[in-house]
């Protein structure tokens, strides 16, 4: 069945249907989510019981990138930097260095086992060298995993900041397949202008939205997550078009912002949650359309021999020489790495060598699909087994709630007390959003000449205000006083 615009509505969302309802109960049966999509995609294309035609790779590789805006951003703005911060480093390297050195492995090991060439060996460990931001976030979540110490942080930086490297290292090299006449070294320029400008940029943006969701006045709440949306992508199509790395960008724009005091700020991240889990269900299903399984199977041998030397030997490789100067346990480093997953990310990454028509592009796409499905099926179902063999899992009832999941579900607080704004206080003449109030307490009502107003943050905060403030404990006011500069009044509740 050809797509047309006038099924192009129902099929999809037929699709979208089938696939949350088919992902409610798939782990049950210990079956990853994403995989899941995967499948419905295959089995609603040619070669499944669905007839749909779908065999376009520049369609594919467009809507790639628009989900991994997505995926990226939500990844972002989850991103709590206190939690960060103590395992940065630790990220940076696996994110960087981690990634080189998967890619260079694989890619020797491909070289030797195939006929592939040098350049296009590299090619392919290059495309499958980073771990997949969809897969590890959703997997993780979804299974509401719970690691000791920093683990997750580091597991959730990495995958989120990686796939700029791998992308870089992919664009790179396909660039050495297709101009065979260029040497190895032209393309380092290339490596440190896509990240520098990507990072100066990120942060640039970052700190330039902020300013822009606060300072604008919008009529309506539900413009703020649309505004934030034109915000994402200005910043990945400028510093794409100025050479810079756009899917860093970006990611370090969304930590940023995640890290700030925001208007609506709960409403911006509630519906990039949502977003994020679209994206993802529409990048799996659309991969799934693009790839035809009968063009797979006769690539399943060698497919199988690269995705077990990445998983047991290439990522291992990887992981343990970019952590090699710092101090972490060896349980912990096993565990990293069999947190390797492959998603869609490689899919998207292998579209550009069929847009770029190079000889091996579909043997490299079909096979690099097979590793993606291998890793997200064997690793994927395994993580919580595997986490509890190498004893880095916490009971379920030790996990702790994070910042973001605070804001979210609105956790139910026990203490209540009034604040009293005097003239002299520092708050006054100050929006809620600018007093840099602590994430523990939120104002519920605000008495001001006999009236009761409900606060948002542009609500500006005047002399005389009596401030009606929940926190978790009593010990949290200490901080809001701090805040305010003020003397309080206690409330019983």
């Amino acid at each position: 069945m050809n797509l047309t615009i006038e099924n192009i509505l129902l099929v999809g969302s037929l699709l979208l249907f089938v696939s949350i309802i088919v992902g409610k109960t798939s782990y049950k049966f210990g079956v990853p989510t994403l995989l899941l999509f995967l499948a419905i995609g295959m089995l609603a294309g040619s070669d499944g019981i669905g007839g749909i035609h779908f065999d376009n790779p520049k369609v594919a590789q467009f809507i790639g990138i628009v989900s991994l805006n997505f995926i990226l951003f939500s990844g972002g703005l989850d991103t709590n930097w206190n939690a960060v911060k103590p395992i940065l480093k630790e990220g940076i390297a696996l994110s960087t260095l981690g990634v080189l050195f998967t890619a260079l492995s694989l890619g020797t090991f491909v070289w030797l086992v195939t006929d592939f060439t040098i350049y296009e060996s590299m090619l392919l460990g290059s495309i499958v060298s980073s771990t997949d931001a969809a897969a590890v976030f959703s997997i993780l979540r979804s299974k509401s995993l719970a690691l000791k110490t920093n683990l997750r942080p580091t597991l959730e930086l990495e995958s989120g900041s990686n796939d700029p490297m791998a992308y870089v290292l992919t664009i790179a090299f396909l660039t050495l397949v297709v101009h065979q006449d260029q040497s190895f070294a032209s393309i380092i320029p290339l490596f440190f202008q896509q990240m520098i400008l990507g990072a100066i940029a990120g942060f640039g943006f970052g700190r330039l939205s902020k300013i822009i969701i606060n300072r604008i006045k919008l009529d309506f709440e539900g413009l703020y997550p649309v505004l934030v949306i034109a915000l994402m992508f200005i910043t990945f199509a400028t510093t794409d078009f100025v050479g810079g790395n756009g899917f860093l960008a970006i990611y370090i724009c969304a930590v940023y912002l995640g890290n700030q005091e925001l208007i609506h700020k709960k409403t911006i991240l509630k519906m990039y949650d949502g977003l994020a889990w679209l994206m993802q269900i529409v990048l799996f299903l659309t991969l799934g359309l693009l790839v035809y399984p009968s063009e797979v199977f006769p690539y399943m041998g060698i497919g199988l021999l690269i995705s077990v030397f990445l998983i047991l030997v290439a990522r291992p490789i990887g992981v343990f020489l970019s952590l090699i100067f710092f101090k972490m346990r060896l349980r912990r480093r096993f565990y990293i790495s069999w947190v390797g997953l492959r998603g869609a990310v490689p899919i998207v990454f292998a579209t550009y060598p069929l847009l770029a028509g190079i000889d091996k592009a579909h043997m490299i796409f079909n096979i690099v699909f097979f590793i993606s499905v291998t890793s997200v099926l064997i690793q994927g179902t395994t993580l919580s087994v595997v986490a509890k063999w190498l004893h880095v899992a916490l009971p379920e009832k030790a996990k702790p709630i994070s910042e973001i999941d605070k804001l979210i579900i609105d956790l139910p607080k026990s203490s209540l007390q009034e604040f009293e704004i005097s003239p002299d206080s520092k708050a006054v003449n100050k929006r809620i959003v600018d007093l840099n109030f602590p994430h523990s307490a939120f104002i519920i009502m605000i008495k001001r000449n006999e009236v009761y107003l409900r606060p948002g943050g542009s609500t500006i905060i005047e002399a005389q205000d009596l401030l009606m403030v929940l926190a978790d404990k009593q010990e949290d006011f200490s901080s809001v006083a701090a805040c305010l500069d003020n003397r309080i009044t206690t409330l019983k509740v």
